[in-house]
């Protein structure tokens, strides 16, 4: 149990929930939380963002200006985060004032690669095997050590691919820092790449009484860094998935963490798991949730984090979510094919009022149920087969 071991009077509607973020994360977090009689507060550098349009109050801020944070706590009840890539200090200044969940400790573990990876095998549990760097010869040891290829990352600041460069060959290490655009001798992670037969994803929420309710993981499919297809339950074998599950809930606990976090994990061909990647947030890959769970991954954390009993997790039926991406050029964000992507009954749209689209910007996702994991993917790739986006030369020819 967190916060000296005592249970937390429940924060009730109509409290004011914050959030630091207004992204899609930030816009579906207030969504549920508006659903459940709360007020929203967000912190956004972008007065527009996805979130605005849901918010009862935007505060126009970085994520690192700790007196327009203040600003938008001084009405909030709590607050919470869409992303780790908010200024450590920000959230240490709310604490100050206002409860924060899941709190500077878990932003503190993950915002930084290098010290997840110590946290995560310090709680017994497997990575990639991985070494500090900071100049092309750490990486020629590195490699040497690890073996090629390599995963070279930014210890910071990355996401959906960005920030790391594939080191696959010895002619490839004396540019690869360069190419990463780091400043000169900045400590970096190099970690070996390892061939996986599958990636899923554990969303476990964790209430501030110590108990959890964790979602059946999903299984994930990224292109080039960005999740394309993820769906639940995941077509893997039993032992594996209770083994992420073991996972995901073991790290939520020595985090100490009131809220949801997501683990992504990797199922090696010999049937073990290591982890790639944690978030203590709402995450891509639990989208599936709204449609096809009781409670969705959004619900869910607005409940833990306001010390309310959670919810329901199990999945209703097999259910599949397919990514919409932008393409093409930076331009006006008008979707054609909405009609014919949703002649299926089973599939569901959603947008996040992104009011321009560009070449892989993450615009919206699609869901589908099915009879199986596979029918439920198929549904939602047809689906998102008929979207595009107008103004893009290779949609309208097609």
């Amino acid at each position: 149990m967190s916060e000296d071991d005592q249970p937390l009077p429940p924060i009730l509607p109509p409290a004011t929930i914050g959030i630091l973020g207004g992204g899609q994360l930030g816009r579906m977090l207030g969504m549920a939380a508006r659903a459940m009689g709360y007020r929203v507060a967000v912190l956004d550098p972008d007065r527009g963002c996805p979130a605005a349009a849901i918010a009862d109050r935007v505060v126009v801020g970085a994520y690192d200006d700790i007196a327009a944070a203040l600003a938008m706590a001084e009405a909030c009840a709590v607050v919470t985060y869409e992303l780790e890539h908010v200024s450590l200090e920000l959230v240490e200044a709310i604490e100050g004032t206002v409860p924060v969940r899941p709190g500077s400790r878990p932003l503190r573990v993950t915002q930084d690669r290098l010290a997840e990876r110590d946290f995560v095998e310090a709680s017994g549990t497997a990575v990639a095997p991985w070494l500090q760097v900071r100049t092309s010869e750490d990486l020629r040891d590195a490699a040497t050590a690890l073996g090629l290829p390599l995963r070279l990352k930014a210890t910071t600041g990355g996401y959906d691919g960005r920030s790391q460069v594939r080191v696959a060959t010895l002619d490839d290490i004396d540019g690869a820092i360069v190419r990463l655009g780091r400043p000169a001798n900045a400590a970096l992670l190099a970690e070996r790449e390892l061939d996986f037969e599958a990636e899923l994803s554990v969303i476990v929420a964790r209430a501030s009484d110590g108990t959890r309710a964790t979602y059946p993981p999903a299984r994930n499919v990224h292109d080039r860094g960005i999740l394309s297809a993820s769906w639940a339950p995941a077509d893997l074998p039993d032992a594996s998935l209770r083994a992420g599950v073991t996972i995901a809930e073991r790290l939520a606990i020595a985090m100490d963490l009131v809220g949801t976090l997501t683990a992504e994990l990797f199922l090696l061909r010999d049937g073990t798991l290591v982890v790639n990647e944690l978030a203590p947030r709402v995450h891509n890959s639990g989208h599936w949730s709204i449609e096809g769970s009781a409670t969705s991954q959004f619900e869910q954390h607005v409940r833990a984090i306001c010390g309310l009993p959670l919810g329901e997790t199990s999945a209703h039926r097999p259910t599949a979510v397919v990514n919409v991406l932008g393409t093409g050029p930076r331009r006006a964000a008008r979707l054609v094919g909405v009609a014919a992507a949703l002649a299926d009954p089973a599939v569901h749209l959603h947008l996040y009022d992104k009011r321009e689209v560009f070449e892989r910007r993450k615009m919206g996702h699609v869901t589908a149920l099915g009879r199986t994991p596979a029918e439920a993917l198929a549904r939602a790739r047809t689906a998102r087969g008929h979207l595009g986006w107008a103004g893009d030369e290779a949609e309208e020819e097609r």
